[in-house]
C-alpha cells in the first residue's frame, strides 16, 4: 500500500531520495570549502580574475547547499550538517593547499563533474517518483554547471 506524505509523494521512496540529497549536500560543502580554499590562497598573474571568480563560485556554492537542505527537510528528513558527515559521506575531492591557478580551476572542472554525476541519478529518481521539485532543482543545477565546466575549461584551453 502506498503511502502519501503531506506533499503527495509516496513516503518511502522519498526516504531514499533524501538520502541521496544528503549524499548530494555532503559533497556540495566539500565543494564549498575548496572554492573558499581556493578562493583566499590562489597566486599569480591571473588572481585578481580568479579571485573574484572563485568568490562567485563559492558564493553560488553556498545558496545551492542551502537550497538542497531545505528540499531535505521539505521531503521530511533532516540534511546532514557536521563537517564529519560531509567527510565521511563526499567523495569530491579535496583541495589543500592550492594556489597554482590551473590546479585550481582543475580541482572546480574535476569537482563539477563529479556534482553532475549526483545529480543526474537523483534527476532521474526524482522524474520516476513525480517529485517536481526536486526535478526542478536538479534540472537548474545542472544547466549552470554544465556551463560553468564549458566555461573552466574554455579558460584552460581545452574542449569539453
Amino acid at each position: 500500500m502506498l503511502t502519501l506524505n503531506s506533499i503527495g509523494l509516496d513516503a518511502i521512496k522519498i526516504s531514499e531520495l533524501a538520502h541521496d540529497l544528503n549524499y548530494l549536500l555532503a559533497n556540495f560543502q566539500i565543494y564549498y570549502q575548496n572554492l573558499r580554499g581556493i578562493h583566499w590562497n590562489v597566486k599569480g598573474k591571473r588572481f585578481f580574475e580568479l579571485h573574484v571568480k572563485f568568490e562567485e563560485l563559492y558564493n553560488d556554492a553556498n545558496l545551492k547547499v542551502d537550497s538542497i537542505a531545505e528540499r531535505i527537510l521539505t521531503l521530511g528528513e533532516v540534511p546532514l550538517h557536521t563537517f564529519e558527515d560531509y567527510s565521511k559521506n563526499a567523495q569530491v575531492p579535496v583541495g589543500k593547499n592550492i594556489s597554482e591557478d590551473e590546479k585550481a580551476v582543475r580541482l572546480i572542472v574535476h569537482s563539477l563533474t563529479e556534482l553532475l554525476k549526483i545529480e543526474r541519478g537523483i534527476l532521474d529518481k526524482s522524474d520516476h517518483m513525480d517529485d517536481e521539485g526536486t526535478n526542478a532543482m536538479m534540472s537548474d543545477f545542472i544547466k549552470e554547471q554544465e556551463k560553468t565546466v564549458w566555461m573552466m575549461k574554455a579558460w584552460l584551453g581545452e574542449t569539453v
